[in-house]
C-alpha cells in the first residue's frame, strides 16, 4: 500500500529511502561515469528499468490489483524491472550507449510532456538521432550519457527534497548538473582512451 512517506516525483511515487539511494548512485554516475563505465552502465540501466516500472505502476495495478494491496510487490516489481534492463545494458557497450541516449530522451519526454502517441513518436525520433550520435562519438557520448543519467537521478531527488516546482526547475537543474558532470568527467579522464 502507498503510505504518507512515499512521494510523487516525475516518474511516479518514490519512497524516501529510494530517493537517498538514487541520489548516491546519481552522484557516482554523474562524476565518475566514464571511469566506472561498466558499473555505470549496469547502474544506469537499473535506474532506467526501476523508473520505468515505477512510472508504469498505475497501469500494472489496474491489470493486477493485488499489487496495490501488498507493500512487497511494488518494490519487487521495480527491482525486477531494474535488474532485467541492467543485465541487458551490461552486455553490449555500443548498444548500451545508444540505448541510454534513446531511453533518457524517451523518459524525459514522458515525464515532461506526456504519454500521448505523437509526443512519444517525436521523442522516439529525437532518441534515435541521439543514439546514433552517441554511438558515433563513444567516449564523449559515454561521458555525456553517464553525466545526464546521474543528473536525471539527482534532479528527481533535488526537486522532491527542495519542494521545487518541476515545471520551472526541472530542465535548468537537469542541464546544469549534466554540464557540471560532463566537465568534471572530461577533466578527470583526459589520459584515458
Amino acid at each position: 500500500m502507498i503510505n504518507a512517506e512515499m512521494v510523487n516525483v516525475g516518474m511516479g511515487i518514490f519512497e524516501e529511502y529510494e530517493l537517498v539511494i538514487m541520489a548516491l548512485v546519481g552522484v557516482a554516475v554523474l562524476l565518475a561515469g566514464y571511469r566506472i563505465k561498466k558499473m555505470a552502465f549496469f547502474i544506469i540501466w537499473f535506474l532506467l528499468g526501476f523508473a520505468l516500472v515505477n512510472a508504469l505502476m498505475p497501469f500494472i495495478v489496474s491489470l493486477w490489483p493485488d499489487v496495490a494491496s501488498n507493500t512487497l510487490w511494488p518494490i519487487l516489481l521495480k527491482i525486477a524491472g531494474g535488474v532485467l534492463l541492467a543485465m541487458l545494458g551490461f552486455t553490449v557497450e555500443k548498444f548500451c550507449v545508444g540505448g541510454i541516449a534513446f531511453a533518457l530522451v524517451e523518459i524525459i519526454t514522458i515525464q515532461y510532456f506526456s504519454v500521448s502517441l505523437p509526443v512519444m513518436v517525436g521523442g522516439g525520433i529525437v532518441g534515435v538521432l541521439a543514439a546514433g550520435l552517441a554511438v558515433t562519438l563513444m567516449k564523449p557520448a559515454i561521458i555525456v550519457a553517464t553525466a545526464a543519467a546521474g543528473a536525471y537521478a539527482l534532479t528527481i531527488c533535488i526537486l522532491q527534497w527542495a519542494t521545487l516546482d518541476e515545471g520551472i526547475f526541472y530542465f535548468p537543474i537537469l542541464i546544469g548538473l549534466t554540464a557540471v558532470g560532463s566537465v568534471a568527467q572530461f577533466l578527470t579522464t583526459r589520459s584515458l582512451s
